[in-house]
């Protein structure tokens, strides 16, 4: 992998618009595998028929194409039985899209390779069990030891950058971008990664409820190359979360929508014609810097896309927005006087809520602090003494069962303890944008604490 293929994006996408390909699910739906809906085995069975589709969107036009590894993580495979095959999986499907992209690149087109990162079907910010709200299907560090090997086997394989896509929680999209940056800060290289989101209605939001301008604070940590969206629904209807994303980052953006919706067999029925007219849209109102196809799309989507892409500029990035965002399900400008000001007073209310935690209480500690909402509060702090050794399992649990609120969840959390350790268990719960208060004698690695979780450190 070539260390400098960051510069060399950025350089080409402020002359074009670069393209991305299209599905690989929707090409594959036809040919049966040993194990139905495990298309990324294909990769180690059928790995011609790989090839050939890489082959032909590199020949519409793709500037980029993703790795066959949608799916190709422990968690995932876990469902087949197959968790052990991770990292061999995610290596050949690198290398299936390596040799195919070389195959293509030429001077003045170079091609490259993303090593598709998907989310899993288990969230770690929502509950799986109605009658259980702290209940969690999976958890931070199961996620990130899952996406550690996930990417390790896609860099081994020849994968120029990492896609986290079709995030649907932040949380999860947060640990897979801390396995990235472990794993690059290991082999001493610059990784490039493009973030990008679904969203599962009109109104612009994550199925968590994040809107997806709280999204982009939660995960800009990640310090992407592209930040976007991909899948939802059809392009049109796209649009106005594309437009969102746009005046928001100072990154490059790039979307991949979904050819439309599925008809009542599951089928896209949306023409190549009629997605790359809605994707023009884009175009014209310079949206985007990359821009490609999701479910349903074909060789012949992309190429009447690229074909329209020809026609305009690139987006130009909008001015970075002075000042800290912090994040829940809603940005907030934070406004460190105010913070302090408000806590003033709160010692005692601090205390009962600490307390009510430590002692497992978890809904009155809830009721004390939706309270505190009522009454003004713009943040959500949780203190906790870090030498009480039930902290950290309370503080997980708490904060599992204080999100199913949504006048809580809405807003950014503070963490407030003396513990590092601590603080950490409770960052992993959340999928906004934080805050930390550390009061231990220790030095603070702030700068680990924002790499790692994107928290803000007071």
């Amino acid at each position: 992998m070539s260390t400098n293929v960051r510069e060399k994006i950025k350089q080409l996408a402020a002359e074009r618009i670069l393209i991305m390909d299209g599905a690989m699910g929707s090409m594959l739906s036809e040919y049966k595998s040993e194990l139905k809906g495990c298309n990324d085995l294909f990769c180690v069975t059928k790995p011609e028929l790989i090839s050939g589709i890489h082959e032909a969107y590199l020949k519409a036009g793709a500037d980029i194409i993703e790795t066959c590894s949608f799916n190709a993580n422990a968690i995932s495979l876990g469902d087949y039985g197959m968790a052990d095959m991770a990292y061999k999986i995610n290596a050949a499907a690198a290398q299936l899209a390596r040799k195919a992209a070389d195959a293509f690149s030429s001077p003045d087109k170079p091609r490259f390779v993303a090593g598709s990162i998907g989310p899993t079907s288990k969230s770690a910010s929502i509950s799986p069990d109605i009658n259980d709200p702290g209940k969690r299907a999976v958890t931070w560090d199961e996620l990130e030891s899952a996406y550690y090997d996930n990417a390790r086997g896609l860099l081994d394989g020849g994968a120029d950058m990492i896609v986290i896509e079709t995030v649907f929680d932040a949380l999860n999209a947060k640990a897979g971008i801390s396995a990235v940056r472990r794993l690059a800060g290991e082999l001493g290289i610059d990784l490039p990664v493009i973030v990008s989101a679904t969203v599962m209605s009109n109104g612009g939001r994550l199925i968590t409820g994040q809107s997806i301008e709280a999204f982009c604070v939660s995960v800009f940590h990640a310090e992407p190359l592209a930040l976007g969206l991909n899948c939802s629904f059809g392009a049109e209807k796209l649009k106005a979360s594309v437009a969102a994303v746009s005046a928001m980052v100072p990154c490059l953006v790039s979307a991949y929508p979904n050819a439309g919706l599925p008809n009542h067999l599951g089928a896209y029925d949306e023409s190549p014609d009629s997605m790359a007219d809605q994707i023009e849209g884009y175009l014209r109102e310079g949206l985007v810097n990359v821009v490609g196809g999701c479910c349903g799309s074909t060789p012949a989507h992309i190429a009447a896309i690229a074909e329209r892409a020809k026609k305009y500029p690139p987006r130009s990035a909008p001015v970075s927005r002075k000042g800290t965002l912090l994040a829940g399900l809603e940005i907030m400008d934070f406004d460190k006087k105010r913070f302090l000001a408000e806590r003033e007073g709160r010692e005692k209310t601090a205390g009962e809520i600490q307390a009510l935690i430590l002692q497992g209480e978890y809904e009155d500690a809830v009721d004390i602090a939706r309270d505190m909402v009522e009454g003004g509060a713009s943040i959500m702090e949780v203190r906790i003494d870090g030498a009480n050794p039930k902290a950290k399992s309370a503080i997980t649990g708490f904060l599992n069962f204080a999100l199913q609120y949504p006048d809580l969840s809405r807003l950014p959390f503070m963490i407030e303890s003396s513990s590092l350790e601590i603080i950490e268990a409770g960052l992993k719960c959340l999928p906004g944008k934080s805050i930390v208060n550390y009061t231990g004698s220790k030095e603070c690695d702030a700068e680990f604490l924002r790499a790692s979780y994107g928290a803000e450190v007071l």
